[in-house]
């Protein structure tokens, strides 16, 4: 086959034609290439998306734990309001036996009780602020700390103010919270 001798007008299809061919060469390579690359993306996605969906699952199955186990925890905190509170009406009597329960068994001298009462609106409770004196030598106060910690009553200790003493003797200022059952 001889070009030279072919009239304009196919030389120009024939142009035309291999034009056309080079472009969907070029074609295909640059989609080859974005394949590729977009598999390992699509691949990297996956990964991604896998692991997420993993802590996704994980995150439900916890939160059905959760859910399980949330009857028992109400069960629980009923039964320490009902333990661990004082009743409304027997409070100051419960609230002086067992500090002064608490004081004889660690060897410390209490005095000067003092009641504060504050509403707790919406909880069902009074909270009750507790002060009173305490002389003890150290070891004995720890035990009596370490006795509020293990009554079946619930106290919180907020605060001790030291005021001196004399001959291995400490003088406290004790202030405990509790709360009564409304």
């Amino acid at each position: 086959m001889n070009f030279a001798l072919w009239p304009a007008w196919k030389k120009g299809i024939a142009a035309v034609l291999l034009l056309l061919v080079a472009v969907d060469v070029a074609l295909v390579v640059v989609l080859w290439q974005i394949g590729q690359n977009g598999a390992q993306a699509m691949r990297t996605r996956t990964i991604h998306l896998t692991q997420q969906a993993k802590l996704l699952r994980a995150d439900v199955a916890r939160g059905e734990r959760i859910r399980a186990a949330l009857p028992e925890a109400g069960k629980q905190c009923n039964a320490f309001y009902d333990n661990a509170f004082f009743d409304s009406t027997t409070g100051y009597s419960r609230i002086e036996a067992d500090l002064d329960s608490i004081s004889k068994d660690a060897g410390v001298q209490t005095s000067g009780l003092q009641f504060q009462q504050r509403a707790v609106k919406g909880r069902g409770v009074t909270e009750v602020v507790v002060k009173t004196k305490v002389t003890a030598d150290y070891p004995s106060l720890i035990r009596f700390i370490n006795g509020l910690e293990r009554s079946p009553d619930f106290y919180l200790l907020d605060g001790l103010e030291l005021h001196g003493g004399n001959a291995g003797m400490v003088d406290l200022d004790l202030q405990l919270h509790t709360y009564f059952r409304t």
